[in-house]
């Protein structure tokens, strides 16, 4: 990956939430909408793929295709590849702790959506901070949604 790349790892503790669960939520991505305000839609587009539209505080929206790469229940590895406005992949792990849940969200982008690709290295600042509250914002209505 050239140009417009970003890394970003988060780490979500879910503590009244079993790993089982917090897997079964992250991988139903056609729930997003309902816990996650971030993504505005999703559509399937086919039995490992789907369509993302997301939109956090800058005025701009995403649109990636998702595409199921690992669903290992057993080692709580997901990951999926991403393609569309974002190319790269995101991943999660999950680790059971106590009564609790510790996803660890790895992500490996490119900005191929040109006005993001345009504006990263005067935005790119920007850019991350509206990730971070994006993810915030992810982790606490996730967190609500499994109470």
């Amino acid at each position: 990956m050239a140009g417009a790349e970003y890394r970003f790892s988060s780490t979500w503790w879910l503590p009244a939430a079993p790993a089982r669960r917090v897997f079964d939520a992250v991988v139903d991505l056609e729930a997003y909408p309902n816990w996650w305000h971030d993504v505005r839609s999703v559509r399937r587009l086919d039995d490992d793929t789907a369509e993302v539209v997301c939109r956090s505080r800058l005025p701009y929206h995403l649109v990636i295709a998702m595409r199921r790469e690992e669903e290992d229940p057993v080692t709580g590895h997901v990951r999926v590849g991403l393609s569309g406005d974002l190319e790269g992949f995101l991943a999660g792990a999950l680790h059971a702790v106590g009564e609790g849940t510790r996803l660890e969200i790895t992500q490996h982008v490119r900005a191929c959506k040109p006005l993001l690709r345009k504006l990263d290295t005067v935005a790119r600042p920007f850019f991350h901070a509206n990730h971070a509250w994006m993810m915030r914002r992810g982790h606490r209505g996730l967190a609500a949604y499994l109470a």
